[in-house]
């Protein structure tokens, strides 16, 4: 119990974790330069993530299962690019030797952790709760601040609902490990339905940030929208009975979507794909689809 507890916290931190880093620099990237204050705190929560995955990974290293590395939801292959190409093009400074720290961890069948260990996650846990509650309040302010037209981004405003659903779902997995010592089992469907909206809506950002130009592309993107969308809907009709077979139809899905993302990545990258997408978002949203992969192989087993 102790060690499963120790091992889905820095699991969670090491995923989330970036997560949030990311969308306090996507903030930032979209506020206009009148909007400093903005601008600073959206910084200080993008620093303050970074030293959580500072800590996570150094207490990670042997502790988080394999499945995790593997699966390429911590970093992928075009992380580091797409790190470097962002920050050229923002001008916003980021500490990639995260990610060259990420990129060496590795499994060791352990049977079991330590005391120290199990206090140091606790602290991390309690501390992310911390920052994490006062960056949905952060998002919440801005949401209705635009919303109020007293504010303006580059950001949808359906982007800033979307990020601030991860982050309400981030703290809501770190207080169940709190409160109960593991996360429940009984909420797949729950949790099923909640990545295929966050799949859904990413492909309707894509279709939104691609060059008018990009038809082909926009008109995929559009597709699995209305995919998602119909699983969703489905999901809202059906019993409960076929919730199995509702996987599988995600998985055959997300598996598509999964190469889609990997080349639509590689195509920015490259400035092969014209567009208002960081490359860092490109790979942002592709991580997230590796993510929601491995937690589907883990409902079927």
């Amino acid at each position: 119990m102790r060690n499963k507890y120790i091992q889905l916290s820095l699991e969670n931190h090491l995923f989330f974790g970036r997560i949030m880093k990311e969308h306090s620099l996507f903030l930032m990237a979209g506020f206009p330069s009148k909007n400093s204050e903005y601008i600073k705190q959206a910084e200080w929560f993008m620093q303050q993530f970074e030293e959580v995955l500072i800590d996570a990974v150094h207490m990670s290293d042997g502790i988080i299962g394999k499945c995790v590395i593997d699966s390429q939801e911590i970093v992928t292959d075009f992380t580091m690019g797409a790190e470097k190409r962002t920050s050229f093009l923002t001008g916003i400074d980021i500490d990639s030797r995260i990610t060259e720290m990420e990129k060496t961890l590795k499994y060791e069948d352990k049977n079991g952790c330590d005391r120290e260990v199990l206090q140091s996650v606790r602290m991390l846990n309690r501390r992310v709760l911390r920052i994490v509650s006062g960056l949905i309040a952060f998002k919440e302010k801005i949401l209705n601040e635009v919303l109020e037209c007293r504010l303006f981004t580059f950001n949808y405003p359906l982007l800033i609902e979307h990020i601030l659903r991860e982050a309400k779902m981030y703290r809501s997995i770190i207080s169940e490990l709190e409160n109960r010592g593991c996360v429940s089992n009984q909420n797949g469907y729950m949790t099923e339905n909640f990545w295929n909206q966050i799949m859904m809506e990413h492909a309707m950002f894509i279709r939104g940030l691609l060059d008018p130009t990009e038809k082909d592309l926009i008109c995929t993107a559009d597709d699995f929208a209305m995919d998602y969308c119909e699983l969703l809907e489905m999901a809202r009709n059906r019993e409960c009975q076929v919730f199995e077979d509702m996987t599988g139809e995600s998985r055959k899905l997300t598996e598509k979507y999964q190469i889609f993302k990997t080349a639509g990545t590689k195509g920015i990258l490259e400035c092969k794909i014209e567009g208002l997408i960081l490359p860092l978002l490109a790979d942002h949203v592709l991580r997230e689809a590796n993510h929601y992969l491995r937690l589907l192989d883990e409902e079927c087993m």
